[in-house]
């Protein structure tokens, strides 16, 4: 993302819509994210979208801080009414022009407030694409979205940490395959996953 200012509104209210339908029942139910069920996936989403909304406020502290592989993630009681209010939060900071400017940090890592978006829009689409398919739920993010996350991904292909941090190996699929087919495959998921 160079000098565009990303609405992550439509794709947060669409992580917020497949949440919103997961039931009770399926919250133990394995996702592509190896060793986390849904219920952790959740709890990822939440905490990745504090951790990237207080970024995008530059308001710096422990939850900008925080390694988001210290623990695995869970939601408590409230998630339902948690999740989408701090997912609508997220949105809104990152409308603001500031939040795409200067330096700021997420899971501890300093970073440029462009690639911080790139980051969280990556995050949104992937993780959404993790819990429609570990619900059984139709999934079409945001083209918007999408299209930065896959920019993103593929400016990642050859990282130097790659298969071991933030990324899996890369999963090949067609070059002809839709965007959001290859960018699961970037992420080094295989599109093919199933419950």
């Amino acid at each position: 993302m160079t000098g565009t200012i990303l609405d992550l509104g439509p794709q947060t209210r669409m992580v917020a819509r497949l949440a919103e339908t997961v039931t009770d029942d399926r919250l133990a139910a394995p996702t592509p994210c190896p060793g986390l069920a849904v219920r952790n996936l959740l709890g990822h989403l939440l905490g990745l979208s504090v951790a990237f909304r207080d970024a995008a406020r530059k308001d710096l502290g422990a939850t900008t801080d925080t390694n988001p592989n210290a623990a695995v993630p869970d939601v408590g009681p409230g998630w339902r009414e948690e999740l989408p209010k701090t997912l609508d939060e997220l949105a809104d900071a990152w409308r603001d022009p500031s939040a795409w400017t200067g330096m700021t940090r997420a899971g501890g890592i300093e970073l440029p407030g462009a690639v911080a978006g790139a980051v969280v829009a990556d995050e949104l689409v992937i993780h959404g694409w993790d819990l429609a398919r570990a619900t059984g739920q139709p999934y079409a993010p945001d083209p918007a979205a999408l299209d930065s996350a896959h920019g993103f991904l593929l400016a990642a292909v050859d990282a130097p940490n790659r298969g071991n941090g933030l990324f899996g190996p890369v999963v090949p699929v067609p070059p002809e395959a839709p965007l959001l087919v290859r960018a699961v495959g970037l992420s080094g998921r295989d599109p093919q996953w199933r419950p």
